[in-house]
């Protein structure tokens, strides 16, 4: 039997066949190399206030994570004087879960929302908030944690411990104390940084606390004592940003924000101290 000659369409053809094959292997490796990386990634997805915005809670803990060996990236959620029933009602929370493939999402409600500073109502509407992003989160598979915020003087500290522990508790959350270990670090080493210079929101020493707080919570262990240094946004309380999904290091609204700021080893280690052992209400 004679066989005829291929065409020279044909060969080419073929060809073309061939290189689009090749193609969409490739493209294939390549997305399954993306995939194996969001896999190794811890993906944080912070929601509050300008108690998680000034000296950028979020990028501090990025920070300090990945100076220990892990892969991190933070995302934020913050506004001035936002409650996170506003977080609900705007459903911005909702809407991040399911465009992004967070690991935890860590909440911190404005600060007297849970001991009724604003009114009865108060109380009650973070409290169905923080029970509403909690399902939300969990229906996806991501962790969540209520971060607490803080009082200098110790009989409202306990106070809003007691409270807002009681609100995670509810809502089937770890709740994360800072104000217990804030006291007794105002004791043990006034002289740091704890306060912003209006007295009212973090210091960037009590930023690191936060942070130190909350990697003890997700990883299970404690960071190591070490020099820090984050080069990132680091806010004040007017800070231009708005309740936009943002990367912790992304560029500041306000170009005059400072871009860095250090911590020593020793600073780091006092704040370490004062997680051996839990306060009482520290449920992470």
């Amino acid at each position: 039997m004679i066989r005829k000659a291929k065409t020279p369409g044909a060969a080419k053809g073929l060809a073309r066949t061939l290189i689009i094959l090749v193609l969409i292997f490739l493209l294939g490796c390549a997305s399954g190399a993306d995939r194996g990386a969001l896999d190794g990634k811890e993906r944080l997805l912070f929601v509050g206030n300008s108690l998680t915005y000034v000296g950028n809670l979020p990028a501090v803990f990025e920070a300090l994570a990945e100076a220990n060996g892990r892969t991190v990236s933070s995302d934020m959620i913050v506004r001035g004087g936002a409650t996170l029933s506003e977080r609900v009602s705007d459903r911005s929370v909702e809407r991040a879960l399911d465009e992004r493939r967070y690991t935890a999402l860590i909440l911190q409600e404005r600060g007297g929302d849970l001991t009724c500073s604003f009114g009865s109502e108060s109380c009650a509407r973070s409290r169905r908030a923080i029970a509403d992003l909690a399902a939300l989160a969990t229906s996806r598979g991501v962790q969540v944690f209520l971060l607490g915020s803080y009082q200098a003087h110790p009989d409202a500290s306990r106070e809003r411990v007691r409270e807002e522990s009681a609100a995670a508790a509810a809502a089937g959350l770890p709740y994360l104390d800072v104000s217990s270990r804030l006291q007794k670090l105002l004791l043990e080493a006034p002289q740091l940084a704890w306060f912003a210079p209006d007295g009212m929101h973090p210091g960037q020493d009590l930023a690191l606390l936060n942070a130190v707080v909350t990697y003890r919570a997700l990883f299970g262990t404690l960071p190591a004592k070490k020099d820090l240094t984050v080069v990132a946004p680091i806010y004040g309380s007017r800070s231009g940003l708005t309740e936009a999904l943002r990367a912790a290091d992304a560029r500041p609204p306000l170009p005059d924000t400072p871009g860095k700021v250090s911590y020593s080893a020793q600073t780091l280690g006092k704040l370490i101290g004062t997680l051996v052992g839990k306060p009482a209400g520290d449920r992470s």
